[in-house]
């Protein structure tokens, strides 16, 4: 049997993984999952997907903190961008990452648009319709 893998106890917060933001939560996982449904729900942005990486591991019989990921987006402004530069679809529709570490905080996680503008050569004047995940955790932490 593989050995189980231990939790992180805080999230690299340095840059060292490319493209990564990581700010600490205010709530609960569900608390800030919760919240933040109702703040996309509130700009019209469409959930598409939400994915307990925890429930289904404790369905599995494994245990993990607790961790949820969000998979939004709005067609109008993603579709735009996917024309432009065909491989961000990879990374679209945009995920927000919310999950405990091993000391019991939370931390709420996303890919660093401007990374994704140039991992996908997104050109500059599509970049605004990336960059919302940013100011929609910012608004959720506020």
């Amino acid at each position: 049997m593989p050995p189980t893998p231990q939790p992180i106890s805080q999230p690299n917060l340095s840059g060292a993984v490319p493209g990564f933001v990581s700010k600490p939560g205010k709530y609960s996982v569900d608390e800030t999952v919760a919240r933040f449904e109702s703040l996309l729900n509130g700009k019209g942005v469409k959930l598409f997907a939400l994915v307990d990486h925890s429930g289904e591991a404790e369905k599995a019989g494994l245990k993990m903190p607790p961790a949820k990921l969000l998979i939004f987006g709005n067609p109008a402004a993603g579709t735009p961008v996917m024309l432009a530069a065909p491989s961000i679809a990879i990374d679209l529709p945009l995920k927000v990452l919310v999950w405990q570490d091993a000391a019991d905080a939370v931390w709420i996680s996303f890919n660093d648009p401007a990374y994704l503008q140039a991992r996908h050569n997104v050109p500059s004047e599509l970049t605004k319709n990336i960059s919302v995940v940013g100011a929609l955790v910012d608004q959720l932490l506020a």
